[in-house]
């Protein structure tokens, strides 16, 4: 039985993401296409102590311990399986804070991939997918078993497709953010109270390619937060100058992201958007799911 398990935590983009009407939840209902990133937080879960330790590196502010979800992840799965917990939880933050790109519910999602495997795969994927939507909407897809999934709802209805080409990435982000929840009322503010359903269709083979995708990448968002963060329109139209095949906001932002054919490309942007004085990242899109690696050097039992 090991005593350390670590997993890498990918960032994800929203390749699509339409919002939808208030759901009786009080909750909008979302309709996203997820797409995992190599840039990724490191979490390593160690046996030992008592209760469920946290320890941060890498400069990002993760909030109280208490309210993160990677702590509430580990607090969830002891609560299921009945075990006391006795666990530290590290995690290396590379994924930027207050970007839309799921750091936290990755973390999430990698703590319980690591405790289970510490555990000896006492849950099966259904019952971590379980815990994963009781924990956020973005946790299930860390889940899913594919780096790319179509996600209806709240995000815990997902279906995992097959998973598309590495393609190069470059993430920017301007600084500063936009909540969340304010970027909901916007939307509903410009919307007027209102809405009308889009009809939409895509064909069987319809998110097969990078040029299928790139018909239909929109992210309802993105004007909103525009408005109030004018870089985000900056950095998108830099990365288009460059050649993105896929240049949009991610998730409710603030970062951006653009996806391109080739790596001069993407270092051809990221000229540019430093030139905005606006942080950056290179990274690309994953072809499968991380793996757990179980530190051979530490066996008990």
């Amino acid at each position: 039985m090991s005593d350390s398990v670590s997993v890498d935590a990918p960032a994800k983009v929203n390749l699509f993401l339409h919002v939808l009407a208030r759901e009786a939840s009080g909750y909008h209902g979302l309709e996203t296409l997820f797409c995992a990133l190599s840039l990724a937080d490191a979490v390593t879960v160690r046996r030992g102590g008592t209760g469920v330790r946290l320890r941060v590196d890498g400069g990002v502010d993760t909030g109280p311990a208490e309210r993160n979800l990677a702590v509430r992840a580990a607090e969830a799965f002891h609560a299921r399986i009945g075990a006391p917990a006795a666990v530290e939880i590290e995690l290396v933050k590379r994924i930027p804070a207050q970007a839309g790109m799921g750091g936290g519910s990755s973390d999430a999602a990698a703590t319980l991939r690591a405790l289970n495997a510490l555990h000896g795969e006492p849950l099966d994927r259904a019952a971590l997918l379980q815990l994963a939507i009781e924990l956020g909407s973005d946790v299930p897809f860390f889940l899913c078993g594919s780096p790319l999934a179509l996600a209806w709802s709240r995000g815990e209805r997902l279906m995992a497709l097959s998973p598309l080409p590495a393609r190069p990435v470059l993430v920017a982000h301007p600084g500063v953010a936009m909540p969340t929840p304010e970027a909901f009322r916007a939307i509903a503010e410009r919307r007027g109270g209102g809405y009308t359903p889009r009809a939409r269709a895509l064909p069987a083979d319809g998110l097969s390619s990078w040029e299928a995708v790139a018909a239909v990448a929109e992210n309802d968002f993105q004007p909103v937060v525009e408005e109030r963060i004018p870089f985000v329109g900056l950095a998108v139209a830099a990365m288009r100058r460059s050649g993105a095949r896929i240049a949009m906001m991610a998730g409710s932002g603030s970062s951006v992201f653009g996806v391109f054919d080739s790596e001069d490309e993407r270092d051809d942007a990221g000229e540019r958007i430093r030139g905005l004085r606006m942080k950056t990242w290179a990274a690309q899109t994953m072809e499968a799911e991380p793996v757990a690696r179980v530190d051979p050097g530490a066996a008990s039992g």
